[in-house]
């Protein structure tokens, strides 16, 4: 659209003549620019333009000369859509509008993502254009804009689960008698009072809906829907209340109410199922916003305690963290000391000691004892606000998914009509006599046979029937999607905690000086009291042993415990506090440690106040099915990388011993997303597995996204798929079943298009003046019947194979 108005970019870092006509420069070069100007007192570029499209361009080539524009990024529920056809015209409407940058809908999130000039547009603006293509847009407060979703989607489900309940119901007695008691009395009027409510009262909005597509000149499943069941309805009526009409001119007047009836079930049930899974989009966001406390206790500058709401932290403010809760803001400890379970952030299984002057982080949780910090960054800032950032972002920057039924329907419909008028036409010119009543049974005969039961019915009874079969072999899938996308994986990302490994520290050995059931009573003891995480690994290892009374306890911060018994002092920690305290050390303890050193396990040591009395072993253990899981990953010629948080050696070791060829260690969150970012663009389908929350960017960047059943929720919630019981062989079993439901849905299709393709021009008349062959349109319905008995058999065959 010809705006022929001047637009004023709003500018920073342009300070100089120089750089002016730097800007100039660069915009000159746009098509679509009449006149620019750079206006160096007013900080903002004057540009005569002749589109609004144009905008986003001059943006851009603003931003890649290395001056900043401040834009407005944000992202808003869309209210209202149906089909990838909607999510387009949702976008095309947006994208127009005055001072947008750039503007995509994600029609698999239901979520607008627009960049766009606060000076010249606002969310208020975006909403009203929105709206007036029959969408809506929220634009409430984020806070409170996930309640006010899930409240819309629990009404539109509840409301879709009643009408295709009744659907179902009402269309049973329809369908009973069209195909077995038609010469029942008054058979016609009892299917005409049945079918009505479930086309005109269930069925409303496939008309609502193709209405709204017809005014924006487009096309999708519900107008072919709306067409199809309108059009045998509206005939059906007719040669009920009309028989004499056709009777006069020798013909049989037939009703098609079964027809109408059952394909509003059925593409009810379609969009039943659909709608319960789109329902679960926005869980995992705020399973991650649940992470933060509401409230915090700041202590006061005259020392007392307040409690104090989460909104409320400023920046310097002194919190006061008590054993088991979790951190609020990320700081620094200014006093006290404990260990904080990070596992949200590395995906590491020990808690990290943090003492004065340490970094902690929002959403982690604080471990036995009670520390003092100063609010460093709050809101928006914290780590945990970025990573539920990058998880929208990542989940948003997917392209909308374009429903293949929906792409050939937007083809199909207008085809189809036109085939059918043509038809009317042909017959009306050459068919004589009865050239207008031939010519209308032909061409509603085309729209019957055109009907798109099977077409809806193709791709969800395979994708009902594959994630059924998934289940039953306990691997959860979410949606259609990454079910046939799994089939095209070549790159799989694994994460090792938790994924390859147990995802807790357990003790891998234990070797004795003296094999003396006292000593064994003292370490278990001592463990018992001890806070360390690593502690809870040897008192689990130790379970049976009976306790003894311990007469002093102390913890030596970074080196390990000490306790006294019976006027005999006992230490437990690292090689350091032996060394520090003089104890001496058998060789034999000190080969296996050292042994044990280059497996890359943690070494723990056990002595009295002379001698080192034991040395215990703690790591991380591969799961039992890891290592053939990765053999057969690796034969189905798939390239797999692990990344991990922990440390290079432990990294190398665990390669080695699972046959892993390719491998990174000390990896943060952000930097799993940006390596899957880097082989989506060397062209590989990328496939992550993880199970903390720390995967949880890298899962929503990632192509296919699976996560382990034992791990967080929110890998869980963000994660396409879920294997149950966290065993990696189940992800080659994923792979295959993903081969057999693409296969089963490209049949399906075939299936319902076959029909199509023979029986419209049979419908059309085609072999009448061959050998006087034409269609009845009674059996045309059946042929449609036929062709779903024919989609849904072949659905169901996928239960029995292997």
């Amino acid at each position: 659209m010809a705006t022929k108005e001047t637009v004023y970019i709003p500018l920073t870092d342009v300070e100089s003549e120089h750089c002016a006509l730097i800007v100039e420069k660069g915009l000159a070069q746009i098509s679509g620019v009449e006149s620019h100007q750079v206006e160096l007192n007013n900080h903002r570029a004057a540009i005569r333009v002749t589109d609004n499209a144009v905008i986003g361009e001059a943006v851009k080539v603003i931003k890649d000369l290395g001056y900043g524009v401040p834009t407005v990024k944000n992202s808003f529920p869309v209210l209202g859509m149906t089909c990838a056809s909607c999510a387009a015209s949702a976008e095309s409407i947006v994208k127009y509008q005055d001072g947008v940058v750039s503007a995509a809908v994600n029609f698999a999130t239901g979520n607008l993502t627009v960049e766009y000039l606060p000076n010249m547009t606002n969310a208020a603006k975006l909403q009203e254009a929105v709206r007036g293509v029959g969408y809506d847009l929220l634009i409430e407060d984020e806070t409170k804009q996930q309640e006010t979703l899930e409240a819309i989607h629990a009404d539109k489900f509840k409301k879709l689960k009643n009408k295709t309940i009744w659907a179902v119901l009402l269309s049973l007695p329809v369908v009973i008698i069209g195909m077995f008691l038609m010469d029942m009395p008054f058979a016609n009027e009892i299917m005409w009072f049945f079918s009505t409510p479930v086309v005109l009262w269930l069925g409303k909005d496939f008309f609502v809906n193709a209405w709204k597509q017809t005014k924006h000149r487009s096309a999708n499943m519900d107008t072919l829907v709306a067409l199809s069941t309108g059009i045998a309805y509206l005939f059906s009526v007719f040669n009920m209340l009309f028989l004499d009409f056709w009777h006069q001119r020798g013909l049989h007047a037939h009703v098609y109410f079964e027809a109408a009836a059952v394909i509003v079930a059925f593409i009810l049930l379609g969009k039943l199922l659909e709608e319960k899974a789109k329902g679960n989009t926005s869980s995992a966001i705020k399973k991650l916003m649940g992470l933060q406390p509401k409230t915090v206790i700041v202590i006061e500058t005259n020392g007392n305690e307040r409690q104090k709401a989460i909104e409320d932290v400023n920046e310097g403010d002194i919190i006061l963290v008590k054993p088991g809760e979790k951190i609020a803001v990320d700081g620094l400890v200014i006093s006290g000391t404990s260990y904080v379970d990070e596992s949200m952030l590395s995906g590491e299984p020990v808690p990290v000691l943090k003492k004065e002057d340490e970094k902690v982080f929002a959403g982690t949780i604080n471990q036995k004892g009670s520390f003092r910090f100063k609010a460093v960054k709050v809101g928006k800032e914290t780590m945990l606000a970025q990573i539920i950032k990058m998880v929208q972002d990542a989940q948003g920057s997917k392209a909308p998914v374009q429903k293949l039924v929906d792409k050939i329907a937007g083809i199909f419909v207008p085809v189809v009509i036109a085939i059918a008028i043509f038809t009317f036409l042909l017959w009306f010119i050459l068919g004589g006599d009865n050239g207008v009543v031939q010519g209308l049974l032909a061409a509603v005969t085309v729209l019957v046979i055109a009907c798109p039961c099977a077409l809806g019915l193709a791709t969800p009874t395979a994708i009902m029937v594959g994630v059924g079969r998934g289940a039953e072999k306990g691997i959860l899938i979410k949606d259609a999607e990454s079910l046939e996308l799994a089939k095209k994986v070549n790159a799989i990302v694994l994460d090792k905690t938790g994924t390859v490994t147990e995802g807790r520290p357990q003790v891998t050995g234990m070797l004795w000086l003296n094999n003396d059931d006292a000593a064994k009573d003292i370490l278990l003891s001592i463990e018992k009291q001890s806070e360390h995480p690593l502690a809870e690994a040897v008192v689990k290892h130790l379970g049976g042993i009976e306790t003894t009374a311990l007469s002093r306890f102390d913890s030596i911060t970074g080196k390990g415990v000490k306790a006294d018994y019976h006027n005999e002092t006992y230490y437990v920690g690292n090689k350091k506090l032996l060394v520090e305290n003089n104890i001496t050390i058998a060789e034999q303890l000190l080969q296996q440690a050292s042994q044990w050193g280059e497996q890359s396990k943690t070494v723990i040591w056990f002595s009295n106040s002379t001698q080192a009395l034991s040395v215990i072993a703690i790591a991380d253990q591969i799961k039992a099915t890891s290592i053939q899981a990765i053999k057969e990953i690796q034969d189905m010629g798939i390239d797999l990388y692990m990344l991990t948080g922990d440390n290079k050696a432990t990294a190398k070791a665990i390669a080695q011993q699972t046959g892993i060829k390719h491998y990174k260690a000390e990896v943060l969150p952000q930097d799993k997303a940006d390596f899957i970012k880097e082989l989506q663009r060397q062209g590989k389908l990328v496939a992550m597995v993880g199970d903390g929350i720390n995967d949880s960017t890298a899962l929503a960047t990632a192509d296919v996204s699976i996560a382990m059943g034992k791990g967080s929720d929110i890998a869980m919630d963000v994660a396409k798929m879920t294997i149950i019981s966290s065993d990696l062989t189940k992800i080659a079993q994923a792979i295959r079943l993903s081969k057999q439901t693409v296969t089963t849905i490209k049949q399906n299709l075939f299936w319902a298009f076959i029909y199509n393709v023979i029986g419209i021009p049979v419908a059309a008349g085609i072999l009448y003046p061959i050998n006087g062959f034409l269609l009845n349109p009674m059996i045309a319905g059946a042929a449609m019947a036929l062709s779903s008995v024919s989609v849904v058999s072949n659905s169901l065959r996928l239960k029995w194979k292997k």
